[in-house]
């Protein structure tokens, strides 16, 4: 099994590219199975993502990628296609579940497995299946198993989520644009990946209003071949921010929007963080005398809990007690006990994670636990005395593309090794 080898008190510089959105690209995936040519653009190189190709691959779609142009063409032809998601390919990302609305809308039926992903928290799709339901069909579950049909097609409804989701918003989405008259979405996640998808589903002939929490969609679509280009990573892009605060002279982060990033900058320039910050890249700084700070997480536009346990790190180096509250996922603090093994000085009170800083780091050895706690235990090691190995490195892959030789590129001593 692979690990990371990680050398820290390297002083980084050089620039990073950001790479497309992984939480965009796989709703939008999903999406072309609505649709007869796609091409997407700007997509990550990650594990995720050659996942879910594979399960359109297995549901009769034909996609070709190119690594080098980082793009995939997707086309649907076929009027009988496999209208099955196994769980040999759901089982470790939980987005394979998105293709339960198109296929639901486009063809009435779907048998898609009960997801998986990261153990960060039980994340029922009861939700996904609540709207489905408001939209008309059947289901059951059954040998881990999500049976749908809807016989006669689905047809608008309005929808009130009792908790924002955003894959249960995703999966209405995709299921109601081909619903008959109009679908009215209510307490939706709007994170800029549902924008990014909303904006694709437009460029089929979807007429979609997104205001507030509120999704209008009456369901229509224009088949023809469409091209779009996915945004860059904004999870990516706030995780070597924080990286540049712990050990850069200068990294630059280019292939950015800026605007999606506004909470994540205000938390990092109250905690003192140097940055010069432009339309198309930022500039990050070692910053020393960093300031405590109390954060919670929240969907969209709050601060992102796929950026908790990265920003704990920086709070390990902070003057005083912080506080970060997690309010999306019940289990995900599952790198404290890591981090503690290097010697963060942090405890847990119900849902709240307490950190003292500033805390000197030791290398060790310690285990990936989900996709954020391990390029959270990479933020560890590069600041820590001596090495760190990290072990469970496939949670990393499955997000982050070419981690090590971006990083590498900017003077971090790190490497990959199967001992």
């Amino acid at each position: 099994m692979q690990k990371l080898l990680i050398d820290g008190k390297k002083i980084l510089s050089g620039n990073i590219s950001i790479s497309g959105s992984k939480n965009a690209t796989l709703p939008i995936l999903a999406a072309t199975i609505l649709n007869n040519y796609s091409t997407i653009k700007n997509i990550p190189l990650v594990n995720d993502i050659f996942t879910m190709i594979e399960l359109l691959k297995f549901i009769g779609l034909q996609c070709k990628i190119s690594k080098k142009k980082k793009l995939i063409k997707v086309t649907n032809l076929k009027k009988n296609i496999n209208t099955v998601a196994p769980y040999k390919l759901v089982k470790t990302m939980r987005a394979g579940v998105l293709v339960l609305g198109p296929l639901l809308a486009k063809y009435q039926k779907a048998k898609v497995s009960l997801p998986g992903g990261c153990a960060i928290g039980t994340r029922p799709v009861d939700l996904h299946l609540y709207a489905l339901k408001k939209l008309g069909a059947k289901i059951k579950i059954k040998n881990g198993y999500i049976f749908a049909t809807a016989k006669k097609g689905l047809t608008g409804a309005k929808i009130n989520f009792p908790s924002i989701s955003v894959g249960a918003t995703e999966n209405a989405i995709l299921a109601s644009v081909l619903a008959k008259g109009i679908t009215v979405l209510s307490n939706c996640a709007v994170e800029p990946e549902i924008q990014d998808l909303i904006k694709f589903l437009k460029k089929l002939g979807t007429k979609i209003k997104i205001k507030n929490r509120k999704i209008t969609i009456k369901g229509s679509i224009y088949k023809k071949k469409i091209s779009h280009r996915v945004i860059s990573d904004r999870i990516e892009l706030g995780t070597y921010l924080i990286g540049g605060a712990l050990t850069a002279k200068k990294l630059k982060l280019k292939n950015i929007n800026v605007g999606v990033v506004k909470k994540e900058i205000s938390v990092l320039k109250k905690m003192g963080v140097k940055m010069i910050i432009n339309k198309n890249y930022i500039e990050v700084f070692k910053s020393k005398n960093l300031k405590k700070i109390n954060i919670k997480t929240e969907p969209y536009p709050g601060f992102p809990t796929d950026l908790q346990a990265q920003i704990m790190i920086l709070m390990t180096q902070a003057n005083g007690k912080s506080q970060i509250k997690e309010n999306i996922f019940e289990n995900r603090f599952m790198h404290v006990p890591e981090l503690k093994r290097m010697g963060a000085k942090i405890y847990i009170r119900n849902n709240t994670a307490h950190v003292e800083g500033p805390s000197s780091l030791t290398g060790a050895e310690v285990m990936a636990t989900d996709l954020r706690a391990s390029v959270s235990l990479v933020l560890a090691g590069l600041i820590a005395d001596n090495r760190t190995s990290i072990n469970r490195i496939y949670h990393l892959d499955r997000g982050y593309q070419n981690l090590e030789n971006k990083l590498t590129k900017c003077k971090a001593k790190i490497k990959r090794t199967l001992k």
